[in-house]
């Protein structure tokens, strides 16, 4: 991933209190010629104490911005079925695309469902 950052292909952000990393968010920018307007959510986590505070939606609002202003207009991501996240991507705006059943393994060895989500960006 570090390698995608530095290639500038990918971007991390990191939320901090004091010197702890309390959030993190990734976003991949398509490097197609047919997918340049569109970039997506890799990973998005805060953590467990941390959660509550508006962290992860300031994460997400700072990504977004980057997004624009690397001509993205379209971001994409998805997120496990029933995951608080979820809930979060529709509070600020994500429209739900659609739902595969049992797509990733849990660690507790359930395959559990993704949802996927997009996002129109406004252009100034």
């Amino acid at each position: 991933m570090l390698q995608d950052v530095a290639a500038g292909t990918q971007v991390l952000l990191v939320a901090r209190d004091d010197e702890q990393i309390v959030g993190s968010v990734q976003l991949a920018l398509a490097t197609r010629a047919n997918g340049l307007h569109r970039a997506e959510i890799q990973k998005l986590f805060v953590l467990q104490s941390q959660r509550r505070r508006g962290i992860a939606r300031t994460l997400m609002q700072a990504i977004e911005e980057i997004a624009r202003a690397r001509g993205r207009t379209l971001i994409v991501l998805d997120t496990r079925e029933g995951d608080t996240a979820e809930q979060l991507y529709r509070k600020i705006g994500y429209i739900e695309a659609g739902r595969i059943p049992g797509y990733a393994l849990s660690a507790a060895g359930t395959l559990d469902g993704t949802i996927y989500f997009y996002k129109i960006l406004p252009t100034s």
